[in-house]
């Protein structure tokens, strides 16, 4: 029986490995690049043209709405998901198997995908739903109001459910628990427990809990991150001129390596991107929607430069650190030879570097140079916990707000067949069906009043459906779980299954947010418009001919 068992755990293993890399093929590489190059050509460049706008919105919000939360809190928000432990072992990775130049391909990506990254968090302001006080929107919203598909806006919010409530927390765990376990000696149980308690503390409060958070921690761990790394920079100065021009030749396939090696640095360049920075993926226009703004490109200009920041500054300055400080390896092959482990066969070996598959340790090993191995590992194993920790949260107010979305539309649902059902009955018994008939009416419509009011004051105050109410505690409850669990167990298929989650939600928003591209840039085109007449852009959809926008339509009129 156990050899059954084991047998089906390879097979199920191998369907995994397999459907993960039909999502992460080739076409969604292209599909992502492409549509960041279409929409920064639509655009005029906007992620050029209004740089210092950006920045300057990052402080600004709307007194005139009550709800949501504020430009900034939402920026730091995203900047939570975007900057995680990808921004540690992700670089080393695309350095170790592309070389230096993927990390100019990554700068490419970033660029182009602050294109997508506006277009997706313009629509998102467009169509979000006011509930309980707090703003709701993203893909599910956009595909289901904007391209009048239910079917698609609801697997969106499945995918993002369970993908960005199970699957990916303890994979962002189990990062923390094994550079702590390592560092400071404590058990993984240990540190699961404590990441459980924190995180149970801070999504138990929702997003206005979570919002808070994330605008102390995450701006403040990049910033601090990049300080340790311009420190490590300045002792190495002399070899940072050769270390940009190594990257830049290795880019064109023009350096020590030449072409052989050109293939692999673009797709591990782009690839790396693409996960670091998810323009384009669809978790950056959730948060993007709880902003309270008076226009939506205000939102989307601000999303913009989340992924500059996460790209152009974290990414680079630990890029720039490994290649200041020769601790990486380019790595031609990684085989697993049973008995003997992983044979790691490399293209270039530097002295300094450690042996082995790429990882944290180039990072670690860069800023020991510095502060020497002990200290080096302390810092880079806190700097790992708290983006990890920050992409928790993140990932939980994804799955949240998706499945808010999924439960308000069986809420319309369920009052839309009622209708029905109502006005059949009363075009079957008509006034001349007696008293009874008539009694039975009166009921009717008196329980379809009762069920209005009910859903009509569930969207307004979370929590009086309970249904919804059960289904968002057991997530909160299975989120907590699932981050227990991932100190303590390996991430490997978990982090294969969430991987599927998150490339079939890029498939499906990289081509809505194609189709809807033109509300987006009438959008823009209003915003600019409105900018040139030196005035404070207001957003009105029926000035644009944009259906579907309920929200900005009462909030004209008010």
């Amino acid at each position: 029986m156990n050899d059954f068992f084991l047998a089906l755990s390879k097979v199920m293993t191998r369907v995994i490995e397999t459907v993960n890399g039909w999502v992460w093929s080739t076409p969604l590489v292209v599909l992502c690049l492409g549509a960041g190059l279409y929409f920064s050509l639509r655009t005029r460049f906007v992620q050029v043209r209004r740089l210092g706008e950006m920045f300057r919105l990052l402080f600004t919000t709307d007194k005139k709405q009550k709800t949501g939360i504020t430009s900034f809190q939402a920026f730091a928000m995203a900047l939570s998901g975007r900057v995680g432990t990808g921004n540690i072992v992700g670089v080393a990775t695309a350095i170790g198997f592309g070389g230096p130049g993927a990390i100019v391909w990554m700068w490419i990506i970033a660029f182009f995908g602050a294109g997508s990254a506006f277009v997706e968090a313009t629509l998102a302001q467009i169509f979000k739903e006011n509930h309980n006080g707090q703003f709701r929107g993203g893909p599910a919203y956009y595909i289901e109001k904007g391209l009048h598909s239910p079917f698609f806006g609801s697997l969106f919010a499945v995918l993002a459910a369970v993908a960005c409530g199970i699957f990916l927390p303890p994979v962002q765990c189990n990062g923390i628990a094994l550079s702590m376990e390592r560092t400071l000696g404590l058990d993984a149980w240990i540190i699961g427990v404590f990441v459980a308690v924190l995180i149970g503390l801070v999504i138990i409060g929702g997003v206005k809990r979570i919002a808070n958070v994330a605008q102390i921690v995450a701006p403040f761990m990049a910033l601090l991150y990049i300080v340790l790394s311009i420190v490590v920079l300045a002792v190495h100065y002399e070899v940072v001129p050769g270390v940009f021009m190594e990257m830049l030749r290795g880019a064109v396939g023009t350096s020590q390596l030449g072409g052989a090696i050109l293939g692999s640095t673009i797709a591990w360049g782009v690839k790396r991107g693409i996960y670091s920075n998810e323009a384009g993926q669809g978790t950056g226009p959730i948060v993007a929607a709880a902003a309270k703004v008076s226009h939506p490109v205000k939102q989307g200009l601000v999303q913009a430069f989340s992924v500059y920041i996460d790209t152009l500054l974290v990414c680079t300055a630990t890029a720039m650190m490994i290649m200041a400080c020769g601790t990486y390896n380019v790595i031609e092959s990684v085989q697993v030879v049973p008995g003997s482990g992983a044979v790691v066969t490399y293209l270039q070996q530097n002295p300094g570097a450690p042996l082995g598959e790429p990882g944290v340790f180039y990072t670690s090993g860069a800023l020991a140079t510095v502060t020497g191995a002990r200290l080096g590992d302390i810092v880079i194993s806190f700097a790992l916990f708290f983006f990890a920790f920050t992409t928790i949260m993140a990932y939980y107010y994804y799955a949240e707000t998706n499945l808010v979305y999924l439960f308000s539309r069986i809420r319309r649902r369920r009052v839309e067949a009622m209708r029905t059902m109502v006005d059949a009955e009363r075009d079957t018994n008509g006034p001349d069906s007696g008293d009874e008939g008539r009694r039975w009416m009166e009921n009717e419509e008196q329980l379809l009043k009762s069920m209005e009011e009910e859903y009509r004051r569930a969207d307004e105050r979370f929590g009086d459906d309970r249904g919804e109410k059960v289904v968002v505690w057991t997530l909160r409850t299975l989120t907590i779980i699932a981050v227990f669990i991932g100190s303590t167990v390996g991430s490997g298929i978990v982090w294969t299954l969430g991987d599927i989650g998150v490339g079939a939600m890029a498939w499906i928003n990289i081509v809505a947010i194609l189709l809807l591209s033109p509300k987006a840039l009438r959008c823009l085109r209003d915003y600019e418009r409105q900018k040139k007449l030196g005035v404070e852009p207001i957003f009105d959809p029926k000035s644009l001919n944009i259906a579907g926008a309920e929200f900005w339509e009462e909030y004209k009129e008010s």
